[in-house]
């Protein structure tokens, strides 16, 4: 399932840099053993680079980036995404690990200053059975609200068991569709929703 060179070259297009795009070649025994989805382009190496409409960025690192979730099931749902182009948990640098959790908390502060939030549920997938659709490292930081679409824990629990389908073949959202078209957001909204967190970071 892995990109030619050329395809590899286009995605990662301003994301990294030569040392980083060298160290997504190396194997990974780990990585292989799971299933990723397939995604081509990804759509959050897209983003990077500039050619996706629903994007908005309230935070970022050396390594990391926090945007908008673009399906807002709970009101300031966002993601901590790494600048590399990685599609798991088990690919991720040492430095990566701490900046992704340093990013996390720092939005998390932000979240509960600005929603007032019962909550903050963080969750991360990893391969298609673990419910992960985009094969690009994400990391959710959610606020949780009484009487939200949700019920307890992430979507995708409720849905675990569609997951067991033929390996290679393409996730396919369409069970949820009606339920993602009611969370998903203009392009202003989600630039209006990263503005008001943003403005809620610590210094």
């Amino acid at each position: 399932m892995r990109p030619s060179e050329t395809s590899d070259r286009r995605l990662l297009e301003g994301c990294l840099t030569p040392s980083a795009v060298a160290s997504t070649r190396r194997p990974n025994r780990r990585r292989q053993l799971i299933e990723l989805p397939l995604r081509d382009p990804c759509n959050l190496c897209e983003g990077m680079a500039g050619r996706e409409e629903r994007w908005a960025i309230i935070d970022q690192s050396e390594h990391t980036l926090t945007v908008i979730n673009p399906w807002q099931f709970e009101v300031g749902q966002c993601c901590v995404i790494t600048r590399r182009h990685v599609a798991t948990l088990l690919d991720l640098s040492a430095e990566e690990c701490g900046a992704i959790l340093v990013s996390a908390q720092r939005v998390a502060e932000a979240l509960v200053e600005t929603y007032q939030p019962l909550g903050i549920l963080t969750f991360q997938n990893n391969g298609v059975f673990s419910g992960q659709e985009t094969p690009h490292f994400h990391f959710h930081v959610v606020p949780r609200q009484k009487g939200s679409d949700w019920g307890i824990g992430p979507p995708q629990l409720a849905t675990f068991e569609g997951a067991g389908r033929q390996r290679g073949t393409s996730h396919d959202p369409s069970a949820d569709a009606q339920r993602r078209e009611r969370v998903r957001v203009s392009a202003r909204q989600l630039v209006e929703t990263a503005e008001l967190i943003r403005s809620n970071l610590r210094a």
